[in-house]
């Protein structure tokens, strides 16, 4: 005898749907463009506490100084490049309806003959108004982004971003903050390097520097010398040689309460290296703290590597192996200057430092930790 069918057999089961995510309000949205020496990237972003929310985000190498240091020009074809992948930033602006933006660049168009000419065929053919910005500038916003990672332990800080085309260096002194408000200090510096209006303890800048050598730049100085090591040396002394007009250069520093603080490609696939990591991940490089001996094992580790192995290497990378040399030369002329067992990590840049100014200037962050 066949087994009795149970009620409701055979019916076609309820749908269950679920409900698209909510569109994030255009009105509460910010944008952030860099675009550099190397890369095109950009972030869209709403208000999030003390911090933010990326809602859509864009990077691409584009190379816009390919050339650069030859004929003081950008070249057609690295404009090409660039304006392709600026035609992507558009879209993604336009489907977000972002109203609140900067879309800022930097050595590059400062440096170029024709940058005008550049910016205004972005405009026509994207249009998007690029704003080049000055290096004081782009060193206060690559320092604000930095802010959640300082130290409330940290009495003298550096922040060191290694751009492209240009190296930006800021020794604060928090010595007079309160420790809790140290990070908060930071931030506020977005309003300029010298405001003395503040009703706050302030962080006092005491120097700051713009390198006009970057990971690309650096690179060509020395593509002529043919032996990996000699022209790793080479670079490596050449960087600190541009060091001789910042202040704080004589001085030597007390590791106890002396933070570095480096954001670029080049610290963060140092770091990547150092974890062993075999694909990277932001989670764990980003706020890493790292000493000197161990930066210094890691770059000895790409030397040993030479060209071809860096090349193999995943955690480098056909693209970036060559960029990773100059950087690294960069990285350890300021760690022979000021040796530190604190040097934190930051996957962060320009655009977080933009979307932060937006926001604060808005006031639309909450007060608190970050």
């Amino acid at each position: 005898m066949a087994p009795r069918r149970s009620k409701g057999a055979g019916a076609f089961p309820k749908a269950v749907e679920t409900p698209a995510p909510a569109r994030p309000d255009p009105d509460a949205l910010y944008a952030a463009l860099d675009l550099g020496t190397n890369s095109c990237r950009m972030l869209i972003a709403q208000p999030k506490g003390s911090g933010f929310h990326v809602v859509d985000s864009f990077s691409k190498s584009v190379q816009l100084g390919t050339g650069l240091e030859r004929t003081g020009r950008l070249s057609r074809s690295s404009m090409s490049r660039t304006i392709q992948a600026l035609r992507i930033c558009q879209q993604k602006l336009k489907r977000n309806r972002v109203k609140r933006m900067r879309l800022v660049t930097t050595e590059a168009c400062r440096r170029a003959k024709n940058a005008r000419d550049f910016i205004r065929q972005v405009k026509r053919e994207t249009g998007l108004l690029l704003e080049i910005i000055q290096p004081e500038e782009e060193a206060r916003l690559a320092v604000i982004s930095c802010a959640p990672l300082v130290s409330t332990k940290t009495e003298q800080l550096l922040v060191v971003d290694i751009g492209g085309g240009s190296t930006e260096l800021v020794w604060i002194d928090l010595s007079s903050v309160p420790k809790r408000d140290r990070p908060a200090a930071i931030m506020r510096l977005h309003a300029g390097f010298h405001t003395t209006d503040s009703p706050f303890p302030s962080a006092k800048v005491v120097d700051w520097i713009s390198v006009p050598l970057g990971v690309a730049t650096l690179r060509d100085q020395f593509n002529d010398v043919e032996d990996d090591s000699a022209r790793f040396a080479l670079m490596s002394w050449f960087f600190e040689e541009h060091l001789a007009d910042f202040a704080p250069y004589k001085d030597e520093q007390a590791r106890e309460g002396f933070q570095i603080v480096g954001t670029s490609g080049t610290v963060t696939t140092v770091a990547a290296s150092h974890l062993g990591l075999k694909r990277y991940d932001r989670t764990k490089v980003d706020g890493l703290r790292m000493t000197s001996d161990q930066i210094d094992k890691v770059i000895r580790g790409y030397l040993e590597l030479g060209p071809l192995g860096r090349r193999r290497d995943p955690r480098i990378g056909e693209d970036r192996q060559a960029l990773i040399m100059s950087g690294s030369a960069i990285l350890q002329a300021l760690l022979r200057c000021w040796p530190t067992d604190r040097l934190s990590v930051a996957d962060r840049g320009l655009r977080e430092g933009l979307l932060y100014a937006q926001m604060s200037a808005d006031g639309v962050l909450e007060d608190g930790p970050f």
